[in-house]
């Protein structure tokens, strides 16, 4: 039996982007409360204010273990993503079913930083 198990890497341990990055990308689906949701190399970035197949210039906000947060800063330029929307059109389906469950953490994350214990302190 080989024990060497626990080396494996289950996923990307950092994220392909940083706060302040700005990307050109495609709105590839919108998620339960209406934010659009764009991927950097699988990284899911929900975008407010945006709709499906929108072209943007995106300024990143905000970087969790997950997902990200960036706002629009300006249109995108759609030449550099037709040559990435096969890859994204193939995507597109898991990304409509991955966004919801990502997107309760993302919410649950926010939640957890403004009223962090407060419920426990209640109950007692």
């Amino acid at each position: 039996m080989n024990r060497d198990y626990g080396n494996r890497d289950f996923g990307r341990s950092f994220a392909p982007v940083k706060v302040g990055d700005e990307l050109d990308v495609t709105i590839e689906a919108v998620g339960e409360k209406g934010d659009g949701i764009a991927k950097k190399e699988g990284f899911v970035l929900f975008v407010p204010n945006t709709s499906q197949g929108d072209n943007v210039k995106i300024k990143i906000t905000k970087v969790l273990r997950k997902v990200g947060f960036a706002e629009v800063i300006g249109q995108g330029e759609a030449p550099a993503e037709s040559e990435e929307a096969p890859a994204e059109s193939a995507e597109e389906s898991d990304a409509e079913e991955e966004a919801p469950a990502e997107e309760e953490q993302s919410d649950e994350a926010q939640e957890d930083t403004e009223d962090f214990g407060e419920d426990l302190e209640k109950k007692e």
